[in-house]
């Protein structure tokens, strides 16, 4: 007969302390992933019901393809002190718009956010002069012809440079 000399295992404090941390370790390893990449990707938007805002979602989405299937395009350019936005049809055909509206919101918080009036300059040219603070801005611009909405885009910018 043969007896079994070798020595068997023996699960340990030590054992339950190294599957402890390494349990652990995983858990708060992926929390700072993914806090990390929250923070750094996408920094949100700030809209007063989060639920009404999803229930709109689909109406807002269908509206803006159909603006987009007239073919019409909207160029914004933004310096420190002035915001010029073109708005043209194929063919670089100007769109004559009643009033062009920028609303300019930071991307999180509102207590800079403002609105401006464009006013035309001719040629599908919409321009106006104020001082914009440097950073990330998400510019929504409205433009409204006989009471019908005609282009709605937001586009999110940076401004640099010091105002004049």
């Amino acid at each position: 007969m043969r007896t079994n000399t070798g020595k068997s295992f023996t699960f340990t404090g030590w054992h339950m302390l190294a599957i402890m941390v390494a349990f652990f370790g995983v858990i708060i390893s992926v929390n700072v992933t993914m806090a990390y990449l929250a923070s750094s990707s996408w920094s949100g938007l700030v809209v007063k019901n989060t639920y009404v805002a999803s229930q709109q979602f689909n109406g807002k989405t269908a509206a803006i393809r159909e603006m987009l299937a007239t073919g019409i395009e909207g160029d914004l350019s933004v310096s420190a002190s002035s915001i010029r936005y073109r708005l043209t049809l194929p063919g670089d055909q100007p769109v004559v718009a009643d009033s062009v509206l920028a609303h300019f919101k930071r991307p999180v918080g509102t207590v800079q956010d403002f609105e401006l009036q464009l006013t035309p300059a001719g040629d599908g040219l919409y321009v106006a002069e104020r001082a914009i603070d440097s950073g990330s801005w998400i510019v929504e611009i409205q433009a409204v012809k006989d009471g019908k909405l005609v282009m709605h885009e937001a586009e999110r910018i940076t401004v640099s440079g010091e105002q004049q």
